[in-house]
C-alpha cells in the first residue's frame, strides 16, 4: 500500500514537523521537534514536493528513491529536492523519531534575486542528481552555521532587507554544497575511475550490438541509467575525469567509430550513418566534418 503526502507550502510543512511558521516562503527545521513517524501499514510513502527541500538526516528511515533512482543515501547527508518532483520512501520503518535538519522555501521567495537566475546551476537539485552529499564533520558544522543565520533572520520583524538577506544566506549555502560536492568527487575518485572504464566498456558494446539500430544514438542518459548515475552527476563525473562534456565524449567516440568503419569497409555514408543509429544522413555527415574538419567522403579520399 503506497501512502502518499503532498508537500504544498511551507506552513503545512512546518505544521507535519511541529515547527512555528516565521515566514511564509521559508522555514529552517529541527526534526527532533516532530513527533515520531507512524507509517502504518504502508509499503511505500510518496512525497509530493512544491517546494525546494534540501533535509540533513540523521536516522535511517528507510530507502529513499528520488524519481526512479535509490539515493545513495545514509544516515548525515544531504539530500537536495526540487520543486515538482517526488521522492519515495520504500521499506519505511512503522515508527521512528526523525532527527536531523533541513530548509525548504518557496520559489516566489527568490524571485528577483540573484539565486533566481543562478538556481539552474546547481546540479543537485536535479531530479537526476540522485548521489546524496555525504559531508565531514567540519561540513556539518558549517552548513547547521548558515541554517542558524538563516533561523535568526527568520525571526526578525520582515522589512524590506529580509529577502535579499535569506536569499543571500540560502546562495552561500548552496555554493558550500557545490564546492562540498566538489570534494566529494575526488575522495571518490577510486570509485569514479571505475565508472568510466565501465562507461568505456558499455559505449564499445553499444556499437558492436545492434542498440543503434532498434535505439539509436548513444545518449548520456542511456548511459547514466545503465550504470544506476543521474544523468547529471553522470555528466559532472565525465567532465571532471576526462576534460569533455558526456555529450561529446559520446560524440567523439561515434566519430571514432565511423572513421574505423569508412576506412574498413565499402559501405556508402548513408550506410554508415544508420548503422551508427542516426536517423538522418545528413546529421552524421555535419557531425563529422565539425570534428573532423571533412566529411565523410573527403576523409575517405583523403585518406
Amino acid at each position: 500500500m503506497e501512502k502518499i503526502i503532498n508537500l504544498d507550502n511551507v506552513s503545512e510543512h512546518n505544521a507535519a514537523n511541529n515547527h512555528k511558521t516565521l515566514h511564509p516562503l521559508v522555514s529552517v527545521l529541527d526534526y527532533s521537534k516532530a513527533s515520531p513517524r507512524d507509517w502504518g501499514d504502508a509499503d511505500t510513502i510518496r512525497f509530493q514536493h512544491s517546494l525546494y527541500s534540501i533535509i540533513l538526516k540523521d536516522v535511517k528511515c528507510g530507502d529513499l528513491k528520488y524519481g526512479r533512482n535509490y539515493y545513495d543515501y545514509q544516515a548525515g547527508t544531504l539530500v537536495f529536492i526540487a520543486p515538482n518532483q517526488f521522492t519515495i520512501i520504500d521499506n519505511p520503518k512503522v515508527i521512528y523519531q526523525p532527527m536531523g535538519y533541513g530548509l525548504v522555501f518557496h520559489p516566489d521567495l527568490i524571485r528577483g534575486t540573484s539565486l533566481a537566475k543562478n538556481i539552474q546551476e546547481y546540479n543537485f537539485f536535479s531530479y537526476q542528481s540522485n548521489e546524496a552529499l555525504h559531508l565531514s564533520d567540519d561540513e556539518r558544522l558549517m552548513i547547521l552555521d548558515i541554517f542558524a543565520k538563516i533561523e535568526f533572520e527568520l525571526k526578525q520583524p520582515i522589512d524590506k532587507h529580509s529577502k535579499k538577506l535569506i536569499a543571500n544566506n540560502i546562495e552561500l549555502f548552496l555554493n558550500y554544497c557545490q564546492r562540498f560536492y566538489d570534494r566529494q568527487f575526488i575522495t571518490r575518485d577510486i570509485a569514479h575511475k571505475g565508472i568510466l572504464e565501465k562507461f568505456e566498456e558499455l559505449l564499445n558494446s553499444y556499437f558492436t550490438s545492434d542498440k543503434p539500430q532498434t535505439v539509436g544514438l548513444p545518449s548520456v542518459a542511456y548511459f547514466a541509467d545503465e550504470l544506476n548515475l543521474s544523468a547529471n552527476y553522470f555528466g559532472d563525473l565525465i567532465k571532471r575525469e576526462t576534460g569533455q562534456s558526456a555529450k561529446d565524449y559520446i560524440q567523439n567516440k561515434t566519430i571514432e567509430v565511423a572513421k574505423n568503419t569508412i576506412f574498413e569497409s565499402d559501405k556508402t555514408v548513408n550506410e554508415i550513418a544508420y548503422q551508427l543509429g542516426f536517423k538522418y544522413p545528413q546529421h552524421f555527415t555535419r557531425l563529422f566534418k565539425q570534428k573532423v574538419g571533412a566529411t565523410p567522403n573527403e576523409f575517405r579520399n583523403l585518406n
